[in-house]
Formats: structure tokens, sequence, C-alpha cells
């Protein structure tokens, strides 16, 4: 896992200095606060029933001009994700975190004194970690691709691996300070194949909106 983070980082580091020497290349730094669900189909293929959860991400990016007004825009982020279910008798948080790497082209036009921000993009992410929390008890995720039909272990599993696209807009000022209107949908499945299930219908996926807050310089 520490290898794909590391790759994930060279390729955010690659991708800034493709455009390091041009004098309108910026930097920024942004935090967020966003609200995320899992949707999809469990194992008999019925909708899942999650609530939404309070989630973070936090990280560094890079504006690369590639014409006026028009911007490459990769970040890489440290991000939370998961869900939220909520029983009679207690509620399970399902904390998932992310080294993600979102690669937008934005379109920042100029605006009063500032710039309007219009971006949209594909992102990937690795998972580094993930837990259930329900009261005082607390279990760790386990990241598999596939789980075998041998396995005994009734641990929660997931990929690693995610992807999916984004959407954003918002508003810089002329000191460099920005807030944006994020929006994400992952495109690929999360939940591990089961081969103690082989008809198992399940399909999960990522979603999740929030608020994003930064500083360019």
């Amino acid at each position: 896992m520490k290898t794909k983070s590391f790759q994930l980082m060279m390729l955010f580091l690659f991708v800034c200095a493709s455009g390091i020497f041009s004098q309108e290349t910026g930097f920024g730094v942004q935090a967020a606060f966003n609200l995320q669900n899992l949707t999809g189909k469990d194992v008999d293929g019925d909708e899942l029933d999650y609530s939404l959860a309070p989630a973070f991400n936090a990280g560094i990016n890079a504006i690369i001009p590639v014409a006026p007004d028009f911007y490459f825009h990769p970040g890489l982020y440290f991000a939370k994700k998961g869900a939220k279910e909520t029983s009679t008798s207690e509620t399970t948080n399902m904390n998932v975190y992310y080294i993600e790497l979102p690669l937008n082209f934005l379109y920042r036009g100029q605006l009063g004194n500032g710039y309007v921000l219009l971006g949209f993009g594909p992102y990937v992410a690795y998972g580094i970690k993930g837990n259930l929390k329900s009261g005082s008890l607390e279990e760790d995720i386990e990241f598999r691709n596939e789980i075998e039909e041998d396995e005994t272990s009734d641990n929660l599993f997931m990929k690693a691996f995610d992807a999916g696209a984004g959407v954003f807009a918002g508003y810089e000022t002329a000191l460099g300070l920005y807030l944006q209107l994020n929006t994400q949908l992952g495109l690929v499945k999360v939940n591990s194949k089961d081969n103690r299930l082989p008809e198992s219908e399940a399909s999960v996926k990522n979603v999740g909106f929030g608020l994003a807050a930064g500083y360019r310089f």
C-alpha cells in the first residue's frame, strides 16, 4: 500500500514539474468537508440503505495553463470516505481512508477582482486504512480484490482501488483564497469479489459532495 501511495505522489510531482517553468503555474493547499455514502446493491441485488456520513479531504494541488483561462488541475489528497448504517439499537460508521489523485480540467475566468472556477475530471484513489465503528467496538477493514472460497473470516473486505469522476464550481478572490462546491461519483466497484458467494449481485460504489476551501500561491 505504501508503494502505491508513493507512486501516486511521484505521478503528481511529475505532472506538476511539466509546467513548473511557466510563470502562470500556480500551487495551492485545500481542505474540504464532505458528506459521503456508498451506493449500489447488496449480495441479493437489493438497493443499499446507508446514510450520509461526515468526511473530509486535505492536500495540495496545481494549476498548469494549457490555453487562455483553461488549466490542467491535478491534486494529491488524503481523503476519508465511507457511510453510516443506523439500526434500532446502534449506529455503525464505515470509515475508509484513501490517497487520492484527481486529474481535473479547470476553467478559471476573470470575474470582478477574482476568478470564477468551473472544473471536472477523473480521479484515482488507493485505500490505505479502513475500519467499522459501532459504539466502543472497532473492526479493521481488509483490502482484497478477491475473497477465496475457503476464507473463514467474517471481516468486511473491500478493494483498495477506487476511480471515478468529479465536478466542482467556485470562486477565487484576488488574494488567492477560494471556495468551491464539489461532487464526486465513483465509477468502479469497491466491494471485493466474493468467491464464497458465486451468485452475489453486490455492486458498491463511493459517492459524495461537499464544500472546499483553499489558498492559491
